[in-house]
């Protein structure tokens, strides 16, 4: 039976058309929650991006009384929107598309250093309003400041990349160091805020990174660049530092509360400050990472539903290695014919090795199969599946 997969936050043209041809249905008319709920149920995937909330009322819906859906996939990195759990317990895969957005956001986030640094925006209002002046739009330059940069994932390294080739010098903090990252780590925030002539922020989580006691750690020449979460900065102990000169300034392209549709008021006491550049959470908004995003995620479902594949998944491991439990393998060569797995996994049952994963390959004439099983195999289990009918090797 054809499958079918609804796009209900919109899809690129890009992406409908990759995954039309794998043979998919695919609808892309948004649905409002009540008739969500009532047809969910009869899509295999459901594609969303931030709008569309996937509650745990939702999956239910999506899974009881025969319900087909198997995967649901996030355009982008964030899966706030997402109940994971509920997910998880339903049998139904997350899967997120990080990717495609990382240079589009690494942008930004460098724009917006160069916007606060060289008050660009103010410097345009002052124009567009008929007055024209110099003195007081002074600015730095990056050449030869220390970056810091607190979250150094895909997009941090990213903008590492970009800061080191206009002559800053990068550091970074992370729990988890990467030893191909264009920067220098340091062991604590503490130390990368007292260097740092500009902190930018690219991490997760829903507790302030950035709070008062962080600022006062920041030099009074630096500037703070939040292109990340908005919970990651305080804003009442952000608005206290730059009214009263404890940094230089800020820019930020996301914030604790955001309007939820296009067009709506947006009212935020930081806009009564001259030393800080705002933006609409426009990292990602560009034509590039929407295609990029759109083509990621189309391929991490297919390869799910078209071939069993865990890559980018957010609420199950990606590998089996990843789920801390200890595994072995047995190597197989046997005859391709129906059955063989079949035999293989009743005799490994009745003797109480259980198989975990799987994977089959074509080897010449015969079959090439690697069992990955969390009871380490014995010499007894290896004889008896060597002597199957068909099976002509099997090591461990």
């Amino acid at each position: 039976m054809n499958k079918r997969i609804l796009a209900n936050d919109g899809l690129v043209e890009e992406a409908q058309k990759y995954l039309k041809q794998q043979g998919f249905t695919v609808e892309t008319e948004k649905r409002d929650e009540e008739d969500l709920m009532s047809e969910i149920g009869d899509f295999d995937a459901l594609l969303v991006r931030s709008a569309t909330k996937v509650t745990r009322e939702l999956l239910e819906a999506g899974v009881k009384d025969g319900g087909k859906l198997k995967i649901i996939g996030r355009g982008g990195v964030g899966t706030d929107n997402i109940d994971l759990e509920a997910a998880k317990e339903l049998g139904v895969i997350v899967k997120f598309a990080p990717n495609g957005n990382t240079n589009a956001t690494a942008e930004h986030a460098m724009g917006l250093i160069f916007a606060v640094a060289r008050r660009v925006p103010l410097a345009h209002h002052s124009l567009m309003s008929g007055t024209w002046y110099k003195k007081r739009f002074k600015g730095v330059e990056l050449f030869g400041k220390t970056l810091g940069i607190i979250g150094c994932g895909r997009i941090g390294q990213a903008l590492a990349a970009k800061a080191g080739a206009l002559g800053m010098k990068v550091i970074g903090y992370d729990l988890y160091r990467s030893i191909d990252a264009p920067l220098t780590y340091v062991d604590t925030i503490p130390e990368l805020l007292a260097q740092s002539d500009f902190v930018s922020l690219h991490c997760g989580g829903t507790e302030p990174v950035i709070n008062t006691e962080e600022l006062k750690q920041m030099k009074e020449t630096a500037y703070l660049i939040n292109a990340s979460r908005g919970k990651n900065v305080a804003e009442d102990a952000l608005y206290e530092a730059l009214k009263t000169g404890q940094i230089a300034g800020a820019a930020l392209d996301c914030y604790e509360t955001e309007p939820k549709r296009e067009g709506l008021p947006f009212e935020n006491k930081l806009q009564d400050l001259d030393n800080i550049v705002m933006s609409a959470h426009l990292g990602a908004s560009t034509n590039n990472a929407g295609v990029r995003t759109g083509m990621e995620i189309a391929e991490v479902v297919t390869g799910y539903l078209r071939r069993g594949e865990y890559g980018n998944s957010v609420n199950v491991g990606e590998t089996v290695e990843e789920e801390d439990t200890e595994v072995y393998t047995i190597f197989i060569t046997h005859e391709d014919k129906p059955g063989m797995f079949g035999k293989f996994g009743t005799l490994m049952g009745e003797m109480g090795v259980n198989i975990r994963e799987n994977n089959s390959r074509k080897l010449g004439e015969q079959v090439q199969t690697v069992y990955m099983v969390h009871a380490k195999p014995t010499e007894e289990v290896r004889q008896a599946l060597e002597g199957i009918e068909g099976v002509n090797r099997v090591t461990i």
